[in-house]
C-alpha cells in the first residue's frame, strides 16, 4: 500500500449537520421520527432527516394527484413551464458549493466530482426547458376530405421518482426536469443514505416559483415509502435508478395497477482494447472508468477485454497509472477517489476479490481495505485482477467498487461474444484506430450506449439506458422526455358525412 498515492485528512471543518424535511403541497413538514446519516469518510453525523411513513407518502401522492388534476401545471403553456426550469438551472449554478459539500460528506465521493455533478446538472434542466417548448404531435390530413386525424402528447400524470445514493443530484436531474417539462407532477424519494441534496433541490424549486404540489419530496426508506410510491393507484408511472434486484421488486409491486415503470439498473460494462488502439488514451480511460466515483457507478468499466497480444503490456500500464491515482480525503480538491458508501459495502467489494483469488485469479495491485490517516478504513485500494475467466462472479456480477477485472480475446468475434456474455447491457466501449472494427463492434454489442475511443462522455441530447437486466426505458434526450408522455389520437369529422347510414331510419 505504501506505493499508492494516498491523500490524508486535510482537517476540513465540517458544517453543522443538515436537517432535512419532507416537501408536501409546497410546505416543509417534519413530523415523527428522524434518521441520521453518518459520513463514510469522517464518521460523524452529517444529516438528520424526517423519516417518512405510509401516511406521509399518501399525503404526498394526494398532493401530486390534486395538483395534476387541477391543471395548475399540466395544462399551462410550455413557455411557462420552461421559464421555471430555466430559473432552477440558474439557482443550481448559484448553489453548487453548498450542495456539493453536503453530497460529498454523505456519499464519500471527492468534492471535485461532486461539484462537477451538481454544476453539470444545470445543463439537463436547460435542455429539458427547451423540450417543454418544442414538443409536438402529428397531424394526418390524408384520411379523406371529411376527416382529420391529430396525434397529441399529454403528460402521463403523477410520477414517482426513486433515486440512488451514488449520484443523487445528477440522477434526480436526469428525471425530474423532464417529467416537469412534460407537465407531470411528482413525488420524489431519495436514498436514505444521501437525502440532503434532494431537499436542497426542493428549496430551489420553491424559490424558482414552481407551484405548490407539483414536486413533493418524502424522505425515508424503501419500506414503506418506496413501496407505497410503487403500488398506489393514484401514481401513473414509477421511474427508478438502482440495483437490478430492487428494480425487479418495483416491477412486481407495480403490476397490480399496471402503471408504467422505467428502470435504469446495473451494469457490467466492458472496454475492449484492440492492438491498434491509442494505448496511452485507452489506459487513461480505463483507469478513469473504474475509479471514478469510487467505482460506485452503473457505468463503471469494471471489466476490460484486451487482445491477448498486448494484454501483459496493457495491464502493466493500468497498474502503473493506478499507483498515481489520488485516493483519500474526499474534501481535498486533489483527491480523485474517496470513501466507500458503507462499511458493509466495503466488505462486499473485498469478498468478490478474495473469492476470485481463491478461484485462481491474480491481484496485480490492491485487493484490500485502504487506511487513510485521520479518516479510518472505509476506503478500498485501487485493485486490478487478472487471470479472470468469464465464469467467475467478479467477471459477471456488479462489484460496484474500484475493482477492474481483465479478460483476453484473440478475434473480434470472440471479443463481441465476451461483451455480450452478460446479464447486463448498459454500456460498452471499443478502442481501435480501425473505423470498421469500431462500427462492427458498435452494431453487434448488446448495450444501450457504445463509446468508441472514449469513455463516459454524455450529453443531454443523447438518450441513456440499457438492455437486458440493465433496465427498460430511456432517460434524458428526446427519448427520455417522451417516457413521461402519453400518446392520444384525435379522430375528427370536419365535413358532411357522405357515408350511407348504418341504420336505415326510413320506412
Amino acid at each position: 500500500m505504501k506505493d499508492l498515492t494516498v491523500q490524508p485528512s486535510i482537517g476540513f471543518e465540517l458544517p453543522e449537520f443538515f436537517q432535512g424535511k419532507h416537501l408536501i403541497a409546497g410546505e416543509w413538514v417534519s413530523e415523527g421520527d428522524t434518521f441520521d446519516r453518518i459520513s463514510p469518510s469522517h464518521g460523524v453525523v452529517v444529516s438528520r432527516s424526517a423519516k417518512g411513513d405510509e401516511a406521509m407518502t399518501e399525503r404526498a401522492i394526494a398532493a401530486a394527484r390534486e395538483t395534476f388534476d387541477s391543471g395548475a401545471w399540466s395544462r399551462i403553456s410550455g413557455k411557462e413551464r420552461a421559464a421555471v426550469l430555466l430559473k432552477v438551472a440558474d439557482l443550481i449554478e448559484a448553489n453548487v458549493d453548498r450542495i456539493a459539500v453536503q453530497e460529498s460528506l454523505e456519499s464519500g465521493k471527492p468534492i471535485s466530482q461532486a461539484r462537477g455533478e451538481v454544476g453539470g446538472a444545470a445543463d439537463l434542466w436547460r435542455y429539458a426547458a427547451s423540450l417543454a417548448r418544442t414538443t409536438h404531435g402529428d397531424s394526418h390530413n390524408t384520411l379523406g376530405e371529411d376527416m382529420l386525424g391529430v396525434v397529441v402528447k399529454d403528460p402521463i400524470g403523477v410520477v414517482s421518482i426513486i433515486t440512488p445514493w451514488n449520484f443523487p443530484f445528477w440522477i434526480l436531474s436526469q428525471k425530474l426536469p423532464f417529467a416537469l417539462a412534460a407537465g407531470c407532477t411528482v413525488v420524489v424519494k431519495p436514498s436514505e443514505m444521501t437525502p440532503s441534496s434532494t431537499v436542497m433541490m426542493g428549496e430551489l424549486l420553491v424559490e424558482a416559483g414552481l407551484p405548490a404540489g407539483v414536486c413533493n419530496i418524502v424522505l425515508g426508506y424503501g419500506q414503506p415509502v418506496g413501496n407505497v410510491m410503487s403500488t398506489h393507484k393514484d401514481v401513473d408511472m414509477v421511474t427508478f435508478t438502482g440495483s437490478t434486484a430492487v428494480g425487479k421488486l418495483i416491477t412486481e409491486a407495480s403490476a397490480g395497477t399496471l402503471k408504467k415503470v422505467a428502470l435504469e439498473l446495473g451494469g457490467k460494462n466492458p472496454q475492449v482494447i484492440f492492438p491498434d488502439a491509442d494505448l496511452d488514451n485507452a489506459t487513461d480511460a480505463v483507469t478513469f472508468g473504474v475509479y471514478f466515483n469510487v467505482g460506485q457507478c452503473c457505468n463503471s468499466s469494471s471489466r476490460i477485454i484486451v487482445h491477448e497480444g498486448i494484454a501483459e503490456d496493457f495491464v502493466a500500464r493500468v497498474v502503473a497509472l493506478s499507483r498515481k491515482v489520488k485516493f483519500g480525503d474526499p474534501m481535498d480538491p486533489e483527491t480523485q477517489v474517496g470513501a466507500i458508501v458503507t462499511a458493509e459495502h466495503n466488505a462486499k467489494i473485498d469478498g468478490y476479490v478474495q473469492k476470485a483469488v481463491q478461484a485462481g485469479a491474480r491481484v496485480e495491485i490492491g485487493g484490500a481495505t485502504l487506511a487513510v490517516d485521520g479518516l479510518g478504513e472505509q476506503f478500498y485500494q485501487p485493485t486490478v485482477v487478472s487471470g479472470v475467466t468469464a465464469d467467475m462472479a467478479i467477471a459477471r456480477e456488479e462489484v460496484f467498487g474500484p475493482v477492474l477485472t481483465v479478460l483476453t480475446f484473440h478475434t473480434l468475434d470472440e471479443a463481441i461474444a465476451l461483451t455480450n456474455d452478460s446479464d447486463y447491457g448498459l454500456s460498452a466501449g471499443v478502442w481501435s484506430d480501425d473505423i470498421h472494427t469500431c462500427l462492427e463492434f458498435a452494431r453487434r454489442a448488446d448495450a444501450g450506449t457504445v463509446w468508441t475511443n472514449t469513455w463516459m462522455d454524455g450529453y443531454p441530447e443523447l438518450a441513456f439506458g440499457g438492455m437486458k437486466q440493465s433496465g427498460q426505458g430511456r432517460e434524458i434526450g428526446r427519448y427520455g422526455f417522451e417516457e413521461f408522455l402519453e400518446v392520444k389520437s384525435l379522430v375528427m369529422r370536419v365535413g358532411r358525412d357522405s357515408r350511407a347510414p348504418w341504420v336505415n331510419s326510413g320506412d
